[in-house]
Parts: structure tokens; sequence; C-alpha cells
């Protein structure tokens, strides 16, 4: 039975001669951000509705994301609409993968706890704004990360960042969805962590032997220049290049002073971090066949080696024309 909820069919607005706009196939998570979802829900049905727009939800039953991603996915490559993700990273994570899989746009209304990839392309985070950009957005191509065969759109990395996103999500089943709740949560995990990758790395060609606490590696600009890595490898970032950051091992008052560079973006100064641009990262251990590898805010189990790299093509993201977007911030 088809997942489909509901509906909207209008009369299209264009003439005979101009394609009525793509259908849109909307997958609204509940779970992701903090305002209810029947809030966010009206403002993007009376935003769709007043502009004529056809439009369909998928239900994400519980626990199903994937699968209400994937068949949202299949109904926009069968009717030549757009995916539309309605909440946060790990939400949108999804889509993208799925629109990825299929081929077809992907677009995005931001609900989450810190949006970096609606941010960076300067879409707005409110439901019923984000909604009116997305109407009189077209398909544009953008860069996507590859981590065996796993898309991310922001980051994606092993060690320390893995495990401070689990301790984030059981503090915030406590506690609530909230960016100070996060902050803190990560604080304590960085002061927690003592573990060591030793890691045998190839970075573009280049072999070497890797001790370290995480690697990470970042597809966003925005993010980066919020912590203060180098405008030289920021740069390069979306122009066939991915950034990739590394912690050597640090005593407690080092990762104190970590923390305070990072809040100051002024992480790149920081001597315990390694910041660099790159093409392709494979990571392999002589020790361990399989790590955790977060993946704009998922983490999942994956097989070593790990090979970091920009996907094989661009993803389709619905963008509205550059003079409505945001400045990223």
């Amino acid at each position: 039975m088809s997942a489909v909820l509901s509906a909207q069919t209008a009369e299209s607005r264009s003439s005979g001669a101009s394609p009525a706009p793509a259908e849109l196939f909307i997958v609204l998570n509940p779970g992701s951000g903090a305002r209810p979802k029947d809030e966010v829900r009206q403002a993007i049905e009376q935003e769709l509705s007043a502009a004529g727009r056809r439009f369909r939800y998928v239900e994400v039953r519980p626990g199903r994301i994937v699968a209400a991603c994937q068949e949202a996915a299949r109904l926009a490559r069968d009717e030549n609409g757009v995916v539309v993700a309605a909440g946060g990273d790990g939400t949108i994570n999804c889509a993208a993968q799925a629109a990825f899989t299929h081929d077809v746009p992907l677009g995005v209304i931001a609900q989450g706890t810190f949006n970096l990839f609606a941010r960076e392309h300067g879409l707005a985070l409110d439901a019923a704004e984000a909604t009116r950009m997305l109407l009189a957005a077209q398909p544009e191509p953008v860069q996507v990360g590859w981590v065996n065969q796993r898309l991310f759109l922001v980051n994606a990395s092993v060690g320390l960042y893995p495990k401070l996103l689990a301790d984030r999500e059981q503090v915030k089943t406590r506690l609530g969805r909230r960016r100070w709740i996060a902050m803190l949560s990560a604080l304590r995990s960085l002061l927690e962590w003592q573990r060591q990758l030793l890691l045998d790395v190839e970075l573009d060609g280049q072999l070497k032997q890797l001790r370290t606490a995480s690697v990470f590696v970042c597809n966003n600009r925005l993010q980066l220049q919020r912590i203060g890595i180098g405008d030289e490898i920021v740069a390069q970032v979306g122009e066939g290049r991915l950034a990739g950051l590394t912690v050597r091992s640090i005593d407690l008052w080092a990762k104190l002073r970590m923390v305070a560079s990072a809040l100051l973006g002024r992480l790149g100064d920081e001597r315990a971090v390694d910041s660099f641009a790159m093409r392709t990262l494979s990571v392999g251990s002589r020790r361990i066949r399989r790590m955790s590898v977060a993946t704009d805010g998922e983490v999942l189990r994956m097989e070593l080696p790990l090979r970091f790299t920009v996907a094989p093509r661009p993803l389709k993201v619905m963008l509205p024309p550059v003079e409505q977007r945001l400045p990223p911030e």
C-alpha cells in the first residue's frame, strides 16, 4: 500500500505552452526540531495551497525515515517531481541520499538544531518562508561528500565526533532538543574522551600512519568558517575538494584550549589540530575491522577501509534565485 498520506492538487496557473510546476513529495520528520510538527505542516500547506502547487506528504512511520525518503524519491522519479525534506540535518541527509540514488531534485525546509546545510545555501529556517523560497527555486548542482558510498552534505567523521553525537542524542532524549543542551553535551564528551586511534592513512595518494583522537571531513564552508579554519582551505571546499581535520593526542588543558579556540573561531590556529584540503582520504587500521562513522549527525557502523571523497556527481538541490537567498550565518 502506498505510504502517501495526503495530496493537494490545484489547477496550474501556467499557460498551455508551459509545463506545470513539478509536484512536491514531502517527508516531514515528526522527531526533528523543537517546533510542533502540526504548526510546521500547517505553514507548509498554507503556502503551497495559496500558490496552487501540487504536493503530497509521505508517511514517516516510527524508525522508518529512510524508507519514507526512498518512497518519496521513487514517486518523484516516476512523476518528474521533487523530494522535499522537512526536518533536521539527519532527515535532510536521508532525503539527499534517496534523491541522489534516484537522480531527482531535493528541496529543503530545515527544522533541525544547527541547520548548517540550509544556512550555507541561504535558505530560511522559518517553515513558511522556506516554503516560499522553494516555490521560486530551480534545481542547481551542489557538491556532496562520499564515504564508502554513503552521502554526506555537511560532514563525516570517525573517532571523537561519533561518540559526541551518540552522547548528545542520549542527553536530548532526557532534556530536549536545544542548541545549548547539545553544546554542553559535546563539551562533556570531549573532556571525557581518552581513546586514540592508530590509523593507516592515504591522503591524495600519500601513505602515512596517523595517531589521532578524531578524523573529521567537512563539506560545509560555513561550519569551517565558524570554527576558524583558514580561508585558503575553506575556499577549496565545494570546488572539487573537501576539508580534513585531525586532532592529536591532547591532555585536559589542551582540550579546554581547543574548545575555547573553536568558540572564538580560531580552531585553525590550535597546535593540536591539523587542517588540510583534499580530494580523497582513505582510512584503515591493522586492528579494527569496523568503526562508527558519523554522517550529518547520524552514526553508522562501516567496514574499513573508509574512503572519504567528493561524490561522483553533484546533487540537484532546489535553490531560489541568488537575490532571494539569505546571507550564510
